[in-house]
């Protein structure tokens, strides 16, 4: 039977179009899960569309439709943002759907039964657009007077009848969790932020709103509806049955990794974990929170009329490139610049340069000189075998790599070979062995093969489209793509199809 993987974008907020860092989440997550199906694991990937709360109604409202309305048409959007990205999710969650509400109801009664919610009244500091509860010493006082989230969302004085769930009970079974799973929060920049939020004074959490009713109902209390967070991380359970823990998808459970921008980082990694353990679930195993994107050194923002929209960056520079160029640019966890310079540098370099060019040089001289059949294996000089020994090297790195969410140093491992067979192929000139040693040209030849088709397979949840190409002309069948099938060798004497250029040079258009 194969390992379980259970992964998960945060469900993206239906308040508005979605921009390159929603791209970006869902694009990690995809490398993920498509790297473990090529590792031989039984994936689940979740992803979709968070569409309660006080700022959604207030948009609809804004728009002049009904809320139900309103996040139909902006979920589609996202829908087909998914699916122009090529990601594989398994699942697309809505929290408008009747299986979620049932869900939220379940996990609601469960911890009314464990005695950790107790209605009361709230009076304190709400930010609407961050759906976020603050306290008097997170907020900061501006010139004019006004108070301001940490976010710098504005926020109000909320006054009303609220359930609450006993967070400050989990206070110190956190710290323990914490403590016993280093790795459940990552970066550790982000677990340290999380440790000492917890360490504080940590109160329980107003969990139903009655100023607004575009929401989950309470159960037995329907001028409540659910604080739209309890609702928003219940969708993780939903998706695969519960409440019904006999439900095939339930074997997930727990999730391996949810991965979520660093701003609701706090709900995920302390009013989360808290409701599983009070609701008697297991914990996820891992949180991973990544930063932010600039363009060009600047905040993205509406006003500045900066923001990135992935579907025509795509249009213009392709989706491989971009897929590769936001997991390459930057250490993931870090805040990144986006820059177009950059991007092209990275296309053309990496991606032309290096690994197009020496996949056409390869296959070209096969061509050429080989009447287009693929050489058998031949004896092995030390230039082979370090090379060899170096692509044989990566499924292991990279498995370390990607499971702490290290894609740069993954793509860097894969690079190294890459760099290190265009200096072998340099070295060992092919071309001019055709007429000195024919036998030595095959036996170089089919090196470069086996490297390329190395790399090609490993990079395939990088860029998926280029890669396939790649092997199609590699001769590599389709049920032969896996991280296993590369202890199998191509069979010599397979008949390759006419080599054609993967990775294309970026010329910007001049006026």
């Amino acid at each position: 039977m194969k390992p379980t993987f259970y992964i998960t974008t945060p469900i993206f907020y239906v308040n508005g179009a979605p921009h390159i860092g929603h791209a970006y989440t869902a694009i990690a997550c995809d490398v993920l899960a498509r790297w473990k199906r090529l590792d031989g694991f039984d994936v689940f990937f979740l992803t979709g569309t968070d569409e309660h709360g006080q700022k959604v109604e207030k948009a609809a409202a804004d728009a002049g439709v009904e809320p139900q309305a309103f996040t139909d048409g902006i979920s589609a959007i996202f829908g087909a943002l998914a699916n122009t990205l090529e990601i594989t999710n398994d699942d697309f969650i809505r929290t408008t759907e009747a299986r979620h509400k049932r869900a939220c109801a379940a996990l609601w009664e469960r911890l009314v039964d464990a005695g950790d919610i107790y209605l009361g009244s709230y009076d304190g500091w709400y930010a609407v657009r961050d759906e976020a509860f603050y306290d008097e010493d997170e907020l900061t006082t501006r010139p004019d007077g006004s108070r301001v989230a940490p976010t710098g969302a504005p926020v109000e004085w909320v006054r009303e009848p609220s359930y609450f769930f006993r967070l400050s009970q989990w206070r110190d079974r956190l710290l323990a969790y914490y403590d016993a799973h280093p790795d459940f929060i990552a970066p550790t920049a982000r677990r340290n932020e999380v440790v000492s939020f917890v360490s504080g004074d940590l109160r329980d959490l107003a969990v139903s709103r009655t100023s607004f009713r575009w929401g989950v109902p309470v159960p037995g209390d329907p001028a409540h509806v659910m604080y739209v967070w309890v609702d928003a991380l219940t969708n993780y359970l939903t998706a695969i049955g519960y409440p019904d823990q006999t439900a095939s998808r339930w074997r997930y459970w727990p999730a391996d990794l949810h991965m979520v921008g660093k701003d609701i980082l706090r709900f995920h990694a302390v009013y989360w974990p808290a409701m599983l353990m009070a609701a008697g679930l297991p914990v996820p195993r891992r949180l991973y929170a990544h930063g932010w994107w600039t363009v060009d050194g600047e905040k993205m923002s509406k006003s500045l009329g900066n923001a990135l929209d992935p579907v025509e960056l795509i249009a213009t520079y392709g989706l491989d490139a971009i897929r590769f160029f936001l997991l390459r640019e930057v250490p993931f966890g870090n805040d990144g610049n986006f820059s177009r310079k950059a991007l092209i540098s990275r296309l053309n370099v990496e991606l032309a340069n290096d690994f197009g060019n020496l996949a056409q040089r390869t296959l070209s001289l096969v061509a050429r000189n080989c009447g287009g059949v693929l050489p058998p294996h031949g004896a092995r000089s030390d230039d082979d075998a370090g090379l060899l020994a170096a692509a044989e090297a990566l499924p292991s790195l990279l498995r370390e790599r990607l499971d702490r969410q290290a894609f740069g140093d993954a793509l860097e491992d894969v690079w190294k070979v890459i760099r290190a067979a265009n200096g072998y192929i340099d070295r060992q000139a092919p071309w001019a062995l055709k007429k000195t040693d024919p036998a030595r040209m095959a036996d170089v030849l089919r090196v470069l093969v086996d490297i390329i088709r190395s790399c090609a397979t490993l990079l395939q949840p990088f860029m998926p489209d280029a890669t396939s190409r790649m092997l199609d002309q590699l001769g590599v069948p389709a049920d032969a793509r896996d991280v296993a099938a590369l202890g199998v060798p191509l069979a010599a004497g397979t008949v390759l199809p006419v080599p054609t250029g993967v990775f294309p040079r970026f010329v910007e258009e001049t006026a």
